[in-house]
């Protein structure tokens, strides 16, 4: 600025181009100032102003008040027994924050966002409002939100709310008549049916009038449907008095009065049934389920979410505005079992997505004898599972129903704006033990010392309401005596109740029920098969897929012109094709189901460019079913609940869960024991759930080779369901389309393939896809005369393909190979026609990878007797007993595979002398452990 001819001309033009509206201003003038200014001595500081003071003052209010907003729960009044032993917590002083009682009749800025806080108010009354908001007889938990604009909500509405919200006299009258059924059912049932197990809910009474309020605000707020899952105690209260169950029907379970004749299945007992029926509300009809569950708690918990997203794709209701799942908890079994963590996971993925459920948890303060949180749990509250979602918390006081509605409906209102999950943590006691033939006295002497001198919650609310004058005591008596009335005459009690009316979206069952196991043509003509091979080939001109991807693709566009043989992956993408083409919906879950653990399936495509996904199937036509294939969270038993719960509520969806690994299907055992295999013979709930489980035995080790066939055939009887083990691609072609065209609908186990998606020899012909249908048994495939055979060989899966690889080799024509494609059913007839056209052959051998004690043989020797005459011998051909399913050794792998073909092609022992029992010897023996 001083000489601009001393830069260069180029940064001069620069510097000229800034201009400036007061022209340039040189530093030296600005630096003389500063330095003069920082030589002078400094000024000493001025005393506090009592404004500085006041100002310290309001920020210790501020601070006092957001304090109590986050942590006010600890103090709250929630436990009705009083057993609670909790310190204040210091920050919760008024000492903590530099204020004293001198400072309560000042006014103080309140920092309300809202208008039933006003702007300014006393400390005095500010400590008042606040203690009941935060700590009455709700505690509440959002400082964990971290979304700013739901913690405001959440903070602002439940302030508002608690500030400005009450009942009006008919609705205290309601929960005071709804408080009568609760109580009234249970006593009735304690006098009538002494010792018998009920689970009662006495102590937790105030979950009915919270259902019912529940269902009736929700039906103001545009709900339709609402599926509820929860544990057996108080379930035969919602039965009743939610649900309107006739009291006479219940009493008959009570008597055990059954039509055995008439009884198809096992049944089960009265507290682990499920109900469904249509609630009126002010808004029109609600249809109400409850799931049928057994008594492994919280594992129904998936199953309600996947009848839930079901209910919604049947109504598109892709925001979950209109169906409302409900999970009613016991607080030991949240707290304990990590299928409520798996499900909580589940909440907000695209593919499990909901639109939020509300959680319930009857806090009886005592588990099944552990009652010390010490013992019960790690966490302060047994609701904190439910932060890992950062679901907002309502801790009530359940001896309070009005509190306990009004956390309903903030509940409730919560979930339908952000469609999240919320949780209400319903504090009470169990008035009876564990079941009502309990002593829990034993265990718990203070704890039922308070709880047999406690009056009822009815009784408490009685006495108020009598005290503010909306009733009489008589009026309440009277009240008693109408439900009591209405016991005795067996009729339907609960006041919304209308029985099964059933909308436009209800589904026909009667196709479904009783249907038969008739053959059914599954075959699809060439010229449409081209079309839907062109139609899964085809993806947006612009993309750039993987190689290795590509030339998948482009083998699939050779396999469906008839040019290559067909593999697996087409196949199965083309039976999808041919029935979302016909009607059909398909859904696929597991955790690399859209790409396929073994790079088999591809539904999804990549683009390598931009990350897009693209998926043929979902473009088959303008306006088609949907395909939904997803890569789920990393979950076995969550997940497959979740699709179990789906297909008992879809019955014209293909529904699929598989496993990466069929190894890992154990982790989900609950549900493949209490529901796939057992839910119609203990419910009358038709499911037709596929399970895709990877199985045989390659050489990767006992966690990589066997998805467990055995405990699948265990479980077969009374035609429960279907285990299959294709061998071909046009077998699953055929499978997967018999599943969903044949009306009836049983579980589908599938053994599927690992190595086979590639084997040379397990390849179809397209003419394959057109034949009449899937093949219980495949016959010898060879040229060999009938009359020649000495030996059949029986066997399923993979090791078909080593059998016929070795007899090839050794130009045997005296040995047929036969595949048993399912196994249950078993198909006798086709097995028996079999052993007729082999009228010479003496030896009938089962040969299975699998060790002796696992795999089909111990499962299904009996039926392969069953058809043997006295010429016959049967034989056992496969790896000797074990305790793992198989080895982590390669070379033992493989000696042992070549053993088994080797003893099957040529020779065996018999069954019985090829068992082999290792004792310890006495040295190796260890005492004292």
């Amino acid at each position: 600025m001083r000489d601009p001819s001393g830069v260069d001309p180029a940064w001069r033009e620069y510097f000229k181009g800034l201009g400036g509206s007061g022209g340039d201003i040189a530093h030296g003038p600005i630096r003389e100032r500063l330095l003069a200014r920082v030589q002078q001595p400094p000024t000493p500081a001025a005393a506090p102003s009592q404004s500085a003071g006041a100002s310290a003052k309001q920020g210790a209010v501020s601070r006092l008040i957001q304090v109590y907003a986050n942590r006010g729960h600890l103090i709250a009044n929630l436990d009705p027994l009083g057993l609670q032993e909790r310190a204040k917590p210091y920050v919760l002083d008024l000492q903590y924050f530099g204020l004293s009682d001198a400072d309560l009749d000042i006014e103080f800025f309140t920092g309300s966002r809202n208008h039933a806080i006003p702007e300014r108010a006393t400390l005095r009354k500010i400590l008042a409002d606040l203690k009941f908001i935060y700590t009455d007889t709700i505690g509440a938990e959002f400082a964990h939100v971290s979304d700013t604009e739901e913690r405001l909500w959440l903070q602002d509405g439940f302030q508002v709310a608690r500030m400005q919200r009450r009942f009006s006299v008919d609705e205290k009258k309601n929960i005071l008549w709804q408080l009568t059924a609760a109580e009234g059912l249970e006593r009735y049932l304690h006098t009538k049916y002494v010792g018998q197990k009920r689970f009662s809910l006495e102590g937790g009474d105030s979950l009915i009038p919270l259902l019912d309020d529940l269902v009736q605000q929700g039906g103001k707020s545009g709900v339709e449907e609402t599926i509820i899952g929860m544990a057996h105690r108080g379930r035969l209260n919602v039965l009743v008095n939610l649900l309107g169950k006739s009291p006479k029907d219940l009493f008959s379970e009570f008597e055990g009065q059954y039509d055995l004749a008439k009884l198809r299945g096992s049944g089960d007992v009265k507290y682990h049934k499920g109900f469904s029926a249509d609630l009126k509300a002010e808004s029109g009809n609600v249809h109400v389920a409850l799931a049928f569950n057994p008594s492994h708690l919280e594992v129904v918990n998936p199953v309600v979410e996947g009848s839930a997203r079901a209910r919604q794709e049947r109504r598109g209701d892709t925001l979950g505005d209109k169906v409302l799942p409900v999970q009613i908890h016991g607080d030991a079994a949240f707290a304990g079992q990590g299928v409520n963590m798996e499900t909580l996971q589940l909440s907000q993925t695209h593919g499990f997505y909901t639109g939020g459920t509300v959680h319930i948890i009857i806090n009886n303060q005592v588990g099944f004898t552990t009652s010390d949180p010490r013992d019960a749990r790690s966490t302060l509250y047994c609701s904190d599972v439910a932060k890992m979602v950062e679901a907002p918390i309502l801790h009530v006081n359940a001896d309070d129903p009005e509190a306990v509605c009004f956390v309903t409906r903030f509940a409730l209102e919560y979930r339908m704006k952000f469609h999240k999950d919320v949780l209400i943590d319903l504090v009470c006691y169990r008035r009876h033990g564990h079941n009502e033939a309990d002593e829990p006295a034993a265990t718990q002497p203070l704890m039922y010392q308070i709880i047999r001198k406690k009056p009822t919650v009815r009784q408490l609310y009685t006495d108020k309401l009598v005290a503010e004058s909306v009733l009489s005591a008589a009026d309440a008596a009277a009240m008693m005596e109408q439900y009591r009335g209405g016991l005795d005459e067996g009729k339907p009690q609960a006041r919304a109740a209308l029985g099964l009316i059933g909308n436009r979206y209800t589904v026909d069952w009667s196709e479904y029920l009783g249907a038969g196991w008739e053959a059914v043509k599954t075959g699809v003509d060439l010229g449409r098969l081209r079309v839907l091979g062109k139609a899964i080939t085809t993806y947006p001109t612009d993309w750039v897929l993987h190689p290795r991807v590509l030339a998948i693709m482009q083998s699939r566009e050779k396999m469906v012109n008839g040019d290559l043989a067909l593999d697996w992956g087409c196949a199965e993408n083309l039976a999808y094709a041919s029935l979302v083409q016909e009607g059909y919906p398909i859904r696929l879950t597991g955790q690399d189901s859209g790409r396929g653990t073994f790079f088999h399936r591809h539904a999804v495509l990549h683009d390598q460019a931009t990350g897009r996904t693209y998926t043929p199937l979902q473009h088959l036509a303008a306006t088609q079913p949907k395909f939904t294939v997803t890569d789920s969270i990393l979950s076995e038993e969550a997940v497959m609940g979740f699709e179990y719960g789906f297909s008992t509520t879809e019955p014209r969806c293909l529904t699929i869960w598989e496993g990466q690994f069929g190894d890992f299907c154990n982790g989900a055992q609950v549900i493949i024991d209490q529901f796939i295999s057992s839910g119609e013979a203990k419910w009358g709930r038709v499911s037709g759930i596929t399970l895709f489980l990877p199985h045989g035995y390659e050489g990767q080790g006992p966690e990589h080779s066997s998805a467990r066939l055995e405990r699948f055939l265990q479980l077969c009887a009374e035609f429960n369901m279907q285990v299959c083990v294709p061998s071909t691609p046009a077998q699953m072609f055929h499978m997967l389309r018999r599943q969903m065209l044949r009306p009836l609908r049983k579980p589908l186990i599938i053994m599927t393939p690992k190595s086979l998606l590639r084997h040379p020899l397990s390849v179809s012909r397209l003419e394959e896809l057109s034949g009449s249908g899937f093949q219980n048994v495949i016959d010898e495939i060879d040229d060999i005369k009938p009359s020649a055979v000495t030996r059949v060989v029986l066997c399923s899966g993979k090791v078909y393909f080593d059998l016929l690889k070795a007899r090839r080799e050794a130009k045997t024509d005296t040995v047929a190979i036969v595949r048993i494609e399912q196994l249950y059913p078993f198909p006798s007839d086709e097995y028996e026609a079999v052993l007729r056209k082999y009228s010479n052959a003496r030896e009938i051998i089962w040969c299975q990878e699998e060790p002796q004690n696992q795999g089909s043989w111990y499962q299904i020797r009996h039926r392969l007797q069953s058809k043997l005459g006295a010429q016959h011998e049967l034989l056992y051909a496969g790896r000797a007993g074990a305790a793992a399913p198989a080895t982590g050794i390669a070379a033992l792998h493989e000696q042992q595979q070549k053993n088994l073909v080797t003893a099957a092609l040529q020779g065996v022992p018999p069954e019985e002398t090829s068992r082999q029992t290792m004792r310890i010897p006495p040295a190796q023996t260890r005492t004292g452990s």
